[in-house]
């Protein structure tokens, strides 16, 4: 290497006091998390609470609220906090109830009452009936309601007998007596007060007989008009009788109606029912009285006593919302957001061999509780269920819920059931869910914006500074106390801290991924009991955090293990040509490790074609494929101005076998290029990553520590030879977070990180040579890696001119020896 190549790789070595912020726990104004408050809420997430508690207190149509973020990052506590916070404040809505429809059977009423009087106006309507069902029957039992009724029946008796005594003496006085028969009444003639015998009727002179008819008919007559009188007093005595039944029954319940009357006087809805109840009674009096079945079998008694049941059911009422126990306004946070889980359902029961139901099987969804109030849900929860988004947006856009049954949605041919009054709707309703969702709703649902106008994002990060800082030990102190945990002394506290900082890879921000920081103070908290302290140290963290790496590291430990034993083969000494060390992230879950992948590339006479072996054999994804077509515009622009790309080249990731994704190999690739165009060998020993744009700068990339930790790992299995190390971009230096031990190993000069802004600066630390600045004629200095590069295109560029002017010279001679053949020979 140069003297001066030497000198600018050493001034792009990242100092160790970069690799890793650290937080010095003296800093911290407490001893332990004992003397710190607990976090009430979130930490970090002042957009989110604002456009929370805007959503939630603007009271206009269409402002309910998408809560978006990604899981673990309180989205669910905070919205649950503040909901119930604002509820806390409101006014309790109504209880609602359904009762039978005694017009229309099949279209329940639905009547909303004061929160608790629903539940009270069930149990008086059930007192009611108990009452009602002794009270009839014992006013019937009565002896002035035995006097009155035989009075009403002796009074049609008397009638019948006066009638027929008028038919009676009407027959006499013509000569006839009248008889009752089974088969009516008949008229006989009289001789000498005694019936005149048929053969005696017979024998009489025909004028005679002839009068006897013209008598009887009159007799007839008579009778038939004494028979419509007492049919007619018949119908009478049935009216007094119903209307005796009626007054007796009304008398007997007369005052409890009067008590349900005053108690429910304010309600006019209860007071129509009420009344309707009044009318219905008298017209069904025998299901009040116990049945009288003597000598009937058991099973045949029991069937008609639950018949007199059901019948008397309608007479109850099915109390649908009751907001007895709420205190202000529900909140309610429905997991299982299913079609009827949310609109509810209307149940049925197998009855004598038939399903059969009725106002009483109504039952209310996650809507009808949360009237009034809030309703949170899932909306991946929401999405997975059959109907249930469409009915929620049905919901909010009608302000109303339709009780009714997906079978009645979708049968072949309608079916009689019934139709329950819809329940107005007055809810705000809270979906919770992942950014990506709301995009993917927002872009392909018409009516989501319309319905949701408010988004409360959760961001997955905050500042590193000095609030944020205490609002992690106010948290740490919250999951102590809500878990029985043990506290945590400061240095404990400031290494949670940088932890926080490692999760998002970033010095200058911390996780709110809050989920997470609490399982490790849970970890952090066992491992303390483990070691029998009673105050968490940074040692138990740093415990804790070794721990569950190890837990997940199995798969990163064998591909460590077959880079040790040379089945994948990954050099970390010596120098190759075209032969280079990248770095990739592989993500297990909630685990992620960095893994080296040898990169080549081969180059030879062609006409400009870059091949990625990856893209050929479509295991190249298209960030990849993105950044692959970057390379050869890249050296078009760099060296291609004077003379065409005469080359084929083509580049692989070795023994990988899996797609190929992501921007961050490209100046890998391109560094693997450079080399096999130049001959310059590059040393094995240092890894890159970094993506790389048209003008060969390098561009920020992911993972960035967990590739540097991949790469340290495997050359500390290959044995730390002072010159390995790790080029990334410096745009990527605020992001490390990097493992005490590999900050040791470059403290001690065995192991080195550079920071690069372009592929010159990072050919030069991996060949050693200068990359050389063009020119003002636009050539390089002699002896650099871009002089080399373009001595190799141009020597391709000269080899392929030569080539096709030979194909050209060898193809006109063809063609001219086809035009002039030779003569033809003598013979």
């Amino acid at each position: 290497m140069s003297g001066a190549a030497t000198e600018r790789a050493a001034q792009r070595r990242v100092p160790v006091e970069r690799l890793r912020r650290r937080l010095d726990p003296m800093t911290l104004p407490f001893q332990t998390t004992a003397e710190v408050d607990p976090v009430v809420g979130t930490v970090g997430q002042p957009r989110a609470l604002e456009a929370l508690e805007f959503g939630l207190e603007i009271a206009s149509y269409g402002y309910n609220v998408y809560v978006a973020g990604r899981p673990g990052s309180g989205r669910e506590s905070t919205v649950l906090r503040l909901v119930e916070q604002i509820a806390a404040k409101r006014a309790t809505p109504p209880d609602w109830v359904y009762v039978h429809n005694f017009q229309d059977p099949e279209r329940p009423v639905a009547i909303a009452l004061p929160a608790g009087r629903g539940a009270q106006l069930a149990r008086d309507m059930d007192e009611f009936l108990r009452a009602a069902q002794q009270a009839i029957p014992r006013a019937f039992e009565s002896e002035e309601y035995d006097r009155r009724r035989r009075a009403i029946i002796d009074r049609l008796n008397q009638e019948r007998e006066r009638l027929w005594e008028g038919v009676q003496q009407f027959a006499q006085q013509l000569g006839f007596t009248v008889e009752l028969t089974p088969a009516g009444v008949i008229s006989l003639p009289l001789v000498q007060g005694r019936p005149l015998a048929p053969e005696e009727y017979e024998r009489l002179p025909p004028p005679v007989r002839e009068e006897l008819e013209r008598r009887n008919q009159r007799i007839q007559d008579r009778v038939a008009d004494a028979l419509r009188e007492v049919r007619r007093l018949e119908r009478e005595t049935a009216e007094r009788l119903r209307q005796l039944d009626r007054e007796v029954a009304l008398f007997a319940v007369g005052g409890l109606f009067e008590e349900l009357r005053e108690r429910y006087q304010d309600l006019p809805q209860v007071l129509a029912f009420l009344e309707q109840v009044r009318e219905d009674i008298p017209e069904h009096l025998h299901d009040f009285f116990p049945p009288q079945l003597p000598g009937v079998p058991a099973p045949i008694a029991q069937l008609q006593a639950l018949q007199q049941q059901e019948h008397l059911a309608r007479y109850r009422v099915n109390v649908f919302v009751d907001n007895s126990q709420t205190r202000g306004a529900p909140v309610i946070f429905e997991r299982n957001p299913s079609y009827y889980n949310l609109v509810g359902r209307i149940d049925y029961r197998a009855t004598f061999g038939a399903m059969v139901t009725d106002f009483s099987q109504i039952r209310a969804g996650a809507l009808h509780r949360a009237n009034g109030g809030f309703l949170v849900v899932h909306v991946l929860d929401l999405l997975a269920n059959p109907f249930a988004w469409d009915a929620l947006k049905r919901a909010l856009i009608t302000r109303q819920v339709v009780i009714e049954n997906l079978g009645q949605q979708y049968a072949v041919l309608p079916t009689a059931t019934l139709r329950p009054d819809p329940i107005p709707l007055d809810v705000k309703v809270v979906l919770v869910g992942s950014p990506f969702l709301y995009y993917f709703l927002a872009a392909y649902d018409d009516d989501f914006r319309e319905l949701f106008r408010v988004r409360a994002d959760f961001a997955p990060d905050m500042d590193w500074n000095d609030q944020h800082v205490m609002g992690y030990a106010a948290f740490i102190s919250r999951v102590v106390r809500e878990q029985g945990l043990r506290h945590f002394d400061r240095s404990a506290v400031a290494r949670v801290i940088e932890y926080g900082a490692r999760q998002v890879e970033h010095q200058r921000k911390l996780s709110s991924q809050l989920l997470e920081i609490g399982n490790l103070v849970a970890e952090a908290s066992y491992w303390a009991s483990k070691a029998g302290r009673e105050i968490v140290t940074a040692e138990d963290v740093e415990t804790a955090i070794r721990k569950k790496r190890y837990r997940s590291d199995l798969l990163a430990e064998r591909v460590r293990d077959l880079i040790a034993e040379g089945t994948l083969k990954i050099e970390t000494s010596g120098a190759r040509v075209g032969q280079i060390n990248g770095l990739a992230v592989i993500e297990l879950g909630d685990f992620a490790f960095g893994k080296p992948s040898r990169v080549t590339a081969r180059v030879s006479l062609g006409r400009g074609n870059l091949i990625s072996i990856e893209r050929e054999i479509a295991l190249s994804g298209p960030i990849h494929s993105k950044g692959f077509l970057i390379l050869s515009n890249y050296l078009a622009g760099a060296y291609a101005q004077d003379f065409p790309l005469a080359i084929t080249a083509s580049i692989t990731f070795e023994q990988a076998y899996e797609e190929i994704e992501g921007d961050s190999a490209s100046s890998t690739e391109l560094y693997a290029l450079l080399s096999a165009l130049s001959g310059l060998p590059i040393k094995q020993g240092i890894a890159v990553t970094g993506s790389v744009n048209q003008y060969g700068d390098v561009q920020a990339i992911g993972g960035v520590n967990e590739k540097i930790e991949g790469f340290f790992a495997v050359c500390k299995v290959q044995g730390l030879t002072g010159e390995q190390g790790v080029i990334i971009p410096t745009a990527n230096v605020q992001h490390l977070m990097l493992d005490e031990e590999v900050i040791q190993a470059v403290a001690e000069g065995k192991f080195h990180i550079w920071a690069v802004d372009s592929v010159d600066q990072g050919i030069e630390i991996l060949t050693g040579v200068p990359a050389g600045e063009r020119q003002p004629d636009g050539t390089y200095p002699e002896g650099t890696v871009h002089r080399l590069v373009m001595d190799r295109l141009r020597e391709y560029a000269e080899r392929m001119r030569d080539f096709g002017r030979r194909e050209e010279r060898e193809e006109r001679s063809e063609r001219t020896e086809a035009a002039d053949p030779e003569p033809a020979g003598e013979h």
